[in-house]
């Protein structure tokens, strides 16, 4: 990794290093964002097709997936923006703070939802999450839509 060395050979160039860390670090940002897209498309294909067990399952699976991804998204953002946050309650937060989400509720409600389909074994539980997929689905792509406009 020569554009690590200074002209010694041996130490960091500061200017470098931090460059190349600025770059991978805005390249993470755009990768997770696209990632969420598809994460995105991938929900709402299975939220179109009938309501079966096995197609209610694969859409909880696929929340949970969107849902990772867009605090770790919101993550990369707020780092951008000179924040930090480091759990999904705090990146939501901060996403508040920034004016990309508009109200905290339903956020706290989607994390109160994945923490429940992490270890879902039962049926009843399992219809009403599935029940308000597609309203935390929609919540996502209004976020979605904030970062493209600022990523």
């Amino acid at each position: 990794m020569n554009y690590l060395r200074s002209k010694k050979g041996s130490e960091r160039s500061e200017g470098s290093y931090n460059e190349v860390k600025r770059f991978l670090s805005e390249a993470k940002g755009s990768y997770i964002l696209e990632d969420l897209k598809k994460a995105i498309t991938r929900l709402e294909e299975v939220l179109e097709q009938p309501k079966t067990a096995i197609n209610r399952d694969s859409a909880i699976k696929r929340f949970e997936l969107c849902f990772d991804l867009t605090w770790k998204t919101l993550k990369e953002f707020a780092k951008k923006q000179g924040l930090e946050c480091y759990s999904p309650r705090s990146c939501f937060e901060t996403g508040f703070q920034l004016k990309l989400i508009n109200e905290p509720e339903p956020w706290l409600d989607m994390l109160a939802d994945r923490n429940l389909t992490v270890h879902l074994y039962n049926e009843n539980q399992a219809d009403q999450v599935y029940d308000k997929l597609e309203k935390h689905k929609n919540a996502i792509k209004d976020l979605v839509n904030k970062l493209n406009q600022s990523f």
